[in-house]
């Protein structure tokens, strides 16, 4: 069941490719102007990083905004169509879907790994996981900013378990949503320590605007 949903969040993608790319460029998501973006660029820069590894670029936008701080990034992503787009302009990027994520595939390594809002999965974000300290160097980074597990009040939401989702809130071109595992903070803990990220760091962005979290970003750091 874990791997059908999995897939079912990465079809919803592939039709959901174009407006994901119109609504960024438009930038018609207020949280993500207000709190957000320049939350994962604050985490990912106090991890003083010259390689990133971006999984689950999407169009590319952090990719652009690293190598404007002349930090050699790499986006990854499965939707072809993110990819296509995101290759003509500044950065590099290769189709490669989660699963696919090894040294072998990318064929290197690097100082950290950035997953912003693009863990949603069960048994992919487990496979990755597995494969994360042979992607980082020497106290490498994994950096993940997801939804705030706290700022979700249903009671329902205290069991860690699939979700359905919605796309309330976006524009009206956007179809057949998506479904996510939800996970409580510390399932997100026990991945990183699971993994060998024995130090792991929480940042909590606030939006100015609801006063309520906007997120959370775990920082994992490789033991010494």
């Amino acid at each position: 069941m874990s791997k059908y949903r999995d897939k079912k969040i990465v079809d919803s993608w592939l039709k959901n490719a174009n407006p994901w790319i119109q609504t960024i460029e438009n930038k018609e998501i207020e949280s993500r102007q207000l709190v957000t973006n320049d939350a994962i660029i604050e985490a990912t820069l106090r991890c003083q990083p010259k390689t990133v590894l971006d999984i689950g670029c999407g169009e590319g936008w952090l990719v652009r905004e690293l190598v404007a701080k002349g930090i050699d990034c790499l986006g990854v992503d499965t939707v072809p169509e993110f990819i296509a787009y995101a290759s003509k302009r500044e950065g590099r990027f290769k189709i490669l879907s989660y699963e696919e994520l090894t040294p072998e595939s990318l064929g290197e390594q690097f100082d950290a790994l950035v997953c912003n809002f693009s863990l949603f999965g069960k048994n992919s974000v487990e496979t990755l996981f597995d494969q994360a300290s042979k992607m980082v160097t020497k106290r490498g980074a994994m950096i993940v900013q997801t939804l705030h597990p706290d700022s979700l009040i249903d009671q329902d939401f205290l069991v860690e378990g699939w979700r359905e989702s919605s796309w309330v809130g976006f524009n009206k071109h956007f179809i057949d949503p998506p479904p996510w595992y939800y996970r409580t903070i510390e399932s997100w803990r026990a991945l990183f320590s699971g993994a060998g990220f024995s130090q792991v760091e929480t940042i909590v962005p606030v939006n100015p605007k609801s006063k309520i979290p906007a997120s959370i970003i775990f920082i994992g750091r490789m033991d010494d």
